[in-house]
């Protein structure tokens, strides 16, 4: 076995990679590859996976395969690694035949360091024999969690992945995933039969993420405004169903921004133009279905908006882990309302597969909790995935910050449920929100309900914060939603005792508007210490360059790496590979442009030179 010393492994993270020091994890999984031992990692997404398999690809002699089910993904991952001087290629349905036919002879002539293929291309016995005839260097099993029948994102096709480690008895495998509970890791550890393997399970949290839940009011007006707030910057916006993708996407073009839908109804044509032209900065905004992933390789995006509930909290954790990869800072605003778990219950009650049906339902509820919840959003998330938090306050989540306050509303309360009770549970919540309210409408007055004792009795308040209330006492189990075209309110338990004053409930609330709108400015000027004049140009020249070679702009240099550039001024090759991302290869092809770029800025301003 060839022994590797700390400078190979040094040496080739700065030549190739751009880095000077590796990330947590990192080396302790590259090394342990480099020693032919298997490994199971759990890493958040932006935590560097590719780089754990990678830089071995580098050095050790034969192909790495690495297996992943988002086809979408591959040629990204291809340009990246192209980027950085690795031989990468990939096999899948997308290629046509004389490009496939060119792939394996350069697999068949061992001139690839690394080859990405679908899960699916690994079952057919043909490409099993050919593997034979190939030297390998190692397998790695991206998206693993793929394989377990208990994540949320189970493929058959993985299953056929446990044969990994015998078709290939003297070689590494290496299994990864962002997203796994400890039930899960046990049986993706048990279905690959991994043989003692490292083991890693990195930190979930993903402090540059700011997470952040509102009240939904006006989905449109509300989405117009943190696109404003977020102008210029890339996101995603996730709704529940095509039809919401559409007309998203159809009103956020009327209002003058730059998106696009992106859901499985699309041809493929069409979602393929929709996603390259998002990843190579033609669009800023992506509006995309919750149900469909997305195979976004995209650094620098800045916001995701759940515009509708999630169906699960891995779901949500994986989606707003597409924001911030590049390490800068990213918002993750979830909008709830208790009209989207209706939605959701309403696909869930058709499943006829009745252990799937619980589980979604006990996903769903998670979700839901997470929602309401009065407590830290990032311990909430870690606490999920069996992790504690053990700081008090992560200023970085919308309770932390201070934008939310919890208050009593038990008074408030007993004002619904007593409506409710006098009603005798047979309408809807909109209308017990009109009887509160004191409103004059034909309905009242034909039930006779502006004669009740509770009618008017919340004037004080207005609608946005009754209805606020009705979703608070659903989420906490106070009242429930009968089934039907139209549901009515009717009391639980837990209600008899609010009534009683024998318990008290309270609910998460924003401070104030101006409080908010301050601490979302110091949110937004963290991580901008760098001039945004040069920043900017050198976004034009990298995205020019990017369009010139086909690929998408940050595979050039991330924005990481730009920001670096326009904080320390780099004049020569010696300090543009201080910059992080710049190594030996990008300096060749990049370096004389961007440091013309940067010189004739500082020529210009020569104040500005820090």
């Amino acid at each position: 076995m060839i022994s590797w010393s700390d400078a190979d492994l040094f040496d080739t993270l700065r030549k190739v990679f751009g880095f000077r020091e590796f990330r947590p994890n990192q080396e302790q999984i590259v090394r342990a590859i480099l020693e032919t031992r298997d490994v199971f990692a759990v890493m958040p997404t932006g935590g560097g996976k590719s780089l754990c398999y990678q830089l071995p690809a580098v050095l050790m002699q034969g192909t790495c395969m690495v297996i992943s089910p988002l086809i979408s993904l591959m040629k990204d991952q291809v340009d990246g690694a192209r980027a950085n001087g690795i031989r990468a290629a990939f096999l899948n349905s997308s290629l046509l035949p004389d490009e496939r036919d060119r792939v394996m002879q350069e697999l068949l002539s061992n001139s690839l360091d690394l080859l990405y293929v679908a899960p699916e291309r690994f079952t057919l016995d043909h490409f099993r024999e050919m593997l034979g005839r190939v030297r390998i260097s190692m397998a790695v099993i991206d998206e693993a969690h793929c394989i377990s029948e208990w994540g949320h994102d189970f493929r058959p096709d993985y299953l056929s992945l446990s044969d990994l480690v015998t078709l290939f008895p003297d070689l590494p495998v290496a299994a990864f995933t962002a997203t796994a509970t400890h039930l899960v890791q046990q049986d993706i550890l048990d279905k690959l039969a991994l043989r003692t393997p490292l083991i890693v399970r990195a930190s979930f949290d993903r402090p540059n993420l700011f997470y952040d839940v509102r009240f939904k009011e006006n989905t449109d007006l509300q989405l117009v405004s943190l696109l404003k707030k977020n102008a210029g910057k890339a996101g995603i916006i996730y709704r529940t169903s095509r039809k919401s993708v559409d007309e998203t996407a159809a009103m956020l073009k009327a209002k003058g921004f730059r998106a696009l839908p992106y859901h499985a109804g699309l041809s493929d044509d069409n979602r393929k133009h929709h996603q390259e032209a998002f990843i190579r900065d033609e669009v800023e905004v992506i509006v995309a279905t919750i149900a469909f992933g997305m195979g976004i390789d995209k650094s620098n995006i800045r916001f995701v908006i759940h515009a509708d509930l999630p169906k699960s909290i891995e779901n949500y954790y994986q989606e707003t882990g597409r924001a911030g990869r590049d390490g800068g800072t990213a918002q993750c605003t979830l909008l709830f309302a208790q009209g989207d778990i209706s939605k959701l219950r309403y696909f869930i009650d058709a499943m006829t597969d009745e252990p799937e049906r619980k589980k979604a339902l006990a996903a769903l509820s998670k979700v839901i909790s997470f929602a309401a919840t009065s407590v830290c959003r990032r311990r909430s998330l870690l606490e999920y995935f069996g992790e504690h938090y053990p700081l008090e306050n992560c200023c970085s989540c919308d309770i932390c910050l201070g934008t939310r306050e919890v208050v009593d509303c038990t008074r408030d309360a007993q004002m619904l449920l007593s409506a409710i009770v006098r009603t005798e549970e047979r309408f809807g919540a909109m209308h017990i929100v009109d009887i509160v309210l004191g409103s004059n409408n034909q309905k009242i007055r034909d039930f006779g309900h502006d004669r009740l004792k509770t009618y008017g009795v919340g004037k004080a308040r207005n609608k946005q914060y009754w209805r606020q209330l009705v979703d608070e006492l659903l989420a906490q189990k106070v009242i429930e939603k009968s089934e039907g075209l139209y549901p009515t309110l009717f009391l639980l338990p837990k209600a008899v005792q609010i009534l009683k004053n024998d318990e008290k409930i309270a609910m998460v609330r924003v401070v104030d508007k101006k409080k908010e709108k301050e601490l979302y400015g110091t949110l937004d000027a963290q991580g901008s210490n760098f001039d945004q004049e040069l920043f900017e140009l050198l976004r034009i020249l990298r995205k020019q360059i990017a369009l010139e070679q086909g690929i998408p702009p940050y595979v050039v240099f991330s924005d990481r790496s730009l920001h670096d550039m326009a904080s320390i001024f780099p004049r020569n090759d010696e300090s543009l590979l201080t910059v992080s991302g710049v190594g030996e290869v990008k300096l060749e092809r990049y370096g004389r442009q961007f440091l013309r770029l940067i010189d004739r800025y500082c020529s210009e301003h020569p104040d500005r030179v820090r």
